[in-house]
């Protein structure tokens, strides 16, 4: 190992303060000043939409690590409110400005970590810095709007932005009283979603007296009696005594841009698979890099503090002379909402699509969360995405309430084991009523999966059903059928099945639905081995209907 004499690392969060503490371990003889522009070196902004609910009611709860803990524990100094201005990559020197007196000075080092963080998207739009309208990024930022409540006691909030933070920030400010109305640009919540699994999110803000409109473009914000006035594309104006500003984070690179670093397509830091940047002595990590996706191999943005810690790990390494390489990101995340959580892993369908992939497979079910015979067994909306061609894991997503996330932390980790649905299949998983069922959500999502590969389950495209000339079969009971049914559906129960299956057509494709998948695909193995052209819908009616609406 090659000890390095002096180290700085311009901002703290998850990537500056994990590389720090690493670094000290490895090195401890290094000089190590971390310099952060803010007053605070390491808080847990993932907290800040449950400060503002009050469920967290104490601020010193956000904070992960003082500058007194960094000195007292590590011997790392660390200097708040220091902004680092510019960087003399020639001389290895930075030049620094503290806040608070205004005075300038520089430092010198012998290798240099970019962690500046990202910032909240704030558009030019009219009346964007009006009194009112917030963003959410640091403690102060919580604190204002907290203060905000508190002094002005508003009664509905715009949120504009459906995104990870946009549905936190809807939860606590419906904690706290306030009628809430979010507003997307998309047609659907949660872009890394795809929009099918996106919908039942949707339908649970809205059953929980959350308005969503979708498509809906923001354009501008005024004074109005008792607030604000959101004005959107369409011409409609929402009320709002409040409004909190969602609508992504963008890379800081300003910094690095001045002293000449390479800056991506995306608009992050550049960087190797060791978290250097094109200058060799100068790293950077967190949510101003880009970094591979691992399924697609694209560049992309990842502003999440667990792939952030563990590139600060890995600049740590690199700097000490340690061999280490960042894997890439799989953009495992997971967000809850008024009871409901929603989370993902891998790619999403329509990820794919754009990067330019064809030979690929989704399929949908919706298992309880654990034994059915056990009471308070909750549906998870489960949806998997898989290659054709070896069966290897590309991606899965979940809605639901208990379990999700455990399920989509199994099959991240498949994933990134480069895992395939067989093994999903013979995946041996904790059981016991209470907790999950002999067939684990996991195991039945690899089943499923497997019997689309050995062609013992052929699909139909819910999209295509609007337009398809194959005879629509609805295998659930009369009673079922009567209350909703795709048009111009043809109904034989399943129970009926064996005795009346002539009544089909032989020379017509047979695409055949049920309430959420299960019966369809026995009626479709039926059929198949009667000989007919047969495609099961997947995922039943509680999957098509977030197709055809």
């Amino acid at each position: 190992m090659v000890a390095t004499k002096r180290v700085l690392i311009v901002g703290g969060v998850a990537g500056g303060a994990s590389c720090a503490a690493r670094l000290r371990r490895l090195d401890e003889d290094a000089e190590i000043i971390v310099f952060d522009r803010g007053p605070y070196v390491s808080f847990a902004n993932c907290g800040l939409p449950y400060y503002v609910g009050n469920v967290i009611q104490d601020e010193s709860h956000l904070l992960v690590a003082s500058a007194e803990l960094f000195e007292r524990n590590f011997r790392i100094e660390v200097r708040t409110e220091s902004e680092v201005v510019a960087i003399d990559r020639l001389a290895r020197r930075i030049r620094v400005r503290e806040l608070r007196s205004g005075r300038t000075y520089e430092e010198s080092y012998d290798a240099l970590v970019l962690a500046p963080g990202a910032r909240p998207v704030r558009p030019s739009l009219p009346g964007v810095d009006l009194p009112g309208i917030h963003v959410l990024r640091t403690i102060p930022d919580s604190r204002r709007i907290r203060e905000w409540i508190e002094a002005e006691k508003p009664q509905q909030a715009v949120i504009v932005g459906g995104g990870f933070i946009g549905l936190e920030m809807a939860e606590n400010l419906v904690l706290r009283g306030l009628r809430v109305t979010v507003l997307e640009r998309l047609d659907q919540l949660l872009p890394p979603l795809d929009p099918e699994m996106a919908e039942p999110v949707a339908r649970h803000l809205e059953a929980n007296r959350v308005a969503v409109e979708l498509g809906c473009e923001v354009t501008g914000f005024e004074p109005a009696p008792g607030g604000l006035q959101v004005k959107t594309a369409s011409g409609r104006s929402f009320p709002a005594g409040m409004v909190i500003l969602a609508v992504g984070v963008k890379p800081e690179v300003g910094l690095a841009e001045a002293a000449g670093l390479e800056i991506g397509s995306l608009g992050g830091i550049r960087v190797d698979d060791s978290m250097r940047t094109s200058d060799p002595q100068i790293w950077a990590v967190g949510d101003a890099v880009e970094v591979r996706d691992v399924v697609t191999g694209e560049w992309c943005l990842a502003p999440l503090a667990g792939p952030a810690n563990r590139q600060g790990r890995i600049a740590a390494d690199s700097i000490c002379g340690r061999p280490a390489k960042f894997r890439g990101v799989q953009g495992t995340v997971i967000c809850g909402c008024l009871g409901l959580v929603a989370a993902t892993t891998g790619a999403s369908e329509k990820r794919l699509r754009q990067a330019g992939f064809e030979n690929f497979q989704a399929v949908y079910l919706h298992p309880g969360h654990h034994a059915g015979y056990y009471p308070g067994a909750r549906r998870i909306h489960m949806k998997l995405v898989f290659s054709t061609q070896d069966g290897r894991l590309l991606g899965a997503q979940a809605v639901g309430e208990d379990g999700t996330d455990k399920r989509i932390d199994v099959i991240s980790m498949a994933l990134q084991m480069g895992a395939t649905v067989y093994d999903l299949a013979e995946a041996e998983l904790c059981y016991a009523p209470q907790f999950g069922a002999a067939k684990d959500p996991v195991n039945l999502a690899g089943m499923v999966a497997a019997n689309v590969l050995a062609g013992d389950l052929p699909l139909a495209d819910w999209r295509q059903v609007p337009t398809t000339e194959a005879i629509l079969l609805d295998v659930r009971d009369p009673l079922e059928f009567a209350r909703d049914h795709l048009e111009g559906a043809v109904n034989i129960p399943l129970s009926q099945l064996r005795e009346r299956y002539t009544e089909l057509a032989r020379d017509r494709e047979i695409w055949v639905s049920c309430a959420i998948g299960q019966r369809s695909y026995f009626a479709t193995r039926f059929l198949l081995l009667k000989g007919y052209r047969a495609r099961n819908l997947p995922g039943g009616l509680l999957t098509g209907w977030s197709f055809l609406g």
